[in-house]
């Protein structure tokens, strides 16, 4: 059994989530736009911009006094590949469409549980559910994009090099992954811990 009402917002709160909802379906519709426009453009097949990273990759650039060139260490760059094969093509669809999927649910799960909150009810067992769930699919979706799109660079790079540099980056930055699996983790445990002390207290009453 879980609670019902829980108390009452004030409308200073009340109005900031509703703002949060409101901001929530603009971030969905402008990443999933964004995302179909990418699509749409790997799959026509020619003049592909990527994002590339590379490993501290020496370049020479005529920045020097009089135009000398001097030694840079690229980090990453925008290549425009003329093909790509059909495996890096299908490996960025498949990233764009685990960006989508994932900020489909994670905004959906939010603003299911923000609507639970503006009818008063904070702590739940379908409260905490939806922040285990968002916190999840937000974290495999963040790495299975991160993942997709670096296979997409690296087939890029050697398309355009025919092999000639070596920049196999398939990584995913680890303080930041286990950062945001940390965060997740302590607002699920608060919501359980909140949830079974409004429980215990019911019980008392």
């Amino acid at each position: 059994m879980t609670s019902t009402k829980q108390g009452t917002l004030s409308r200073g709160d009340a109005a900031a989530l509703i703002a949060f909802c409101i901001a929530g379906v603009a971030i969905a519709a402008y990443i999933t736009v964004f995302s179909i426009i990418r699509i749409v453009t790997l799959l026509s097949g020619t003049m592909i911009p990527v994002m590339v990273e590379f490993m501290d990759q020496p370049i020479e650039a005529p920045l020097g006094a009089g135009g000398a060139n001097i030694t840079l260490e690229l980090d990453r760059a925008i290549l425009t590949a003329p093909t790509l094969p059909g495996i890096a093509i299908g490996a960025g669809v498949i990233g764009q469409l685990a960006q989508i999927v994932a900020i489909i649910v994670v905004i959906g799960c939010l603003m299911l549980l923000a609507r639970s909150i503006l009818s008063g009810t904070v702590f739940s067992r379908r409260n905490t559910r939806l922040v285990m769930v968002a916190g999840i699919v937000g974290l495999l979706g963040f790495a299975a994009v991160r993942f997709f799109d670096n296979m997409l660079a690296n087939a890029a790079v050697s398309a355009v090099t025919e092999n000639a540099v070596d920049n196999a980056v398939i990584s995913i930055e680890p303080f930041t992954f286990i950062l945001a699996a940390f965060i997740i983790s302590v607002i699920g445990t608060t919501f359980v811990i909140g949830d079974r002390l409004q429980r215990e207290t019911e019980g008392l009453v």
